[in-house]
């Protein structure tokens, strides 16, 4: 059976139970473990978190994803955004504390284009198309004239690290990952920045 080409597409308000469940692959469990404690009672947790991403406003929201779509299906994500500069930290002391780390780092690269997530459901990886979401996303930060742009990655994703290292991406700063439920590994976070 022929394999079928990857569409590249703004995302839609429609698409946010696939991309809240990519935000949550990306981010290594924290959102949803965030849901969790944010969701009213009787609301599921996957229920909060498509909430969050058909918002209309929001880094989480659609407006700022793309995705990928295979035979109809969603595939993989990319939520991409500039980052503020100057980077306010003044509130850090009431965020969760699974979060303050990944601020803090993000604090590290003001004004940079930030890939927040880049995910693919597992039968979509290994066929190219987070290398072509990494050169979208730049492509993007040169057009705003962002430079550079950044990621954060958990050290113990080595499949990602070696993406992004390929890509031109090195490390600048590391924080410890604060355990939350359902955390899968211990280790670090990665802040990972190349000039675009």
């Amino acid at each position: 059976m022929p394999k079928s080409e990857a569409i590249f597409r703004p995302a839609r308000k429609a698409d946010a139970a696939a991309l809240a469940a990519l935000i949550d692959i990306a981010g290594e469990g924290v959102p949803l473990y965030l849901w969790s404690q944010m969701k009213v009672p009787d609301q599921s947790v996957f229920e909060f978190g498509r909430a969050r991403a058909a918002r209309e406003q929001g880094n989480f929201s659609y407006r700022n994803a793309t995705v990928v779509e295979t035979d109809g299906e969603v595939a993989a994500c990319l939520v991409d955004y500039a980052l503020d500069d100057p980077y306010d930290i003044s509130n850090l002391d009431e965020l969760p504390d699974v979060v303050r780390p990944l601020v803090e780092l993000e604090a590290k690269a003001p004004g940079s284009w930030y890939v927040n997530v880049l995910a693919a459901f597992p039968e979509f990886r290994g066929q190219g198309i987070g290398t072509r979401l990494l050169a979208l996303a730049e492509e993007r930060g040169r057009q705003h004239k962002t430079t550079p742009a950044s990621m954060i990655v958990a050290s113990a994703d080595a499949g990602a690290l070696r993406l992004y290292a390929r890509a031109g991406y090195g490390e600048i700063a590391r924080a410890r990952v604060v355990a939350y439920p359902g955390c899968a590994h211990d280790g670090d976070w990665v802040l990972l920045v190349k000039p675009i």
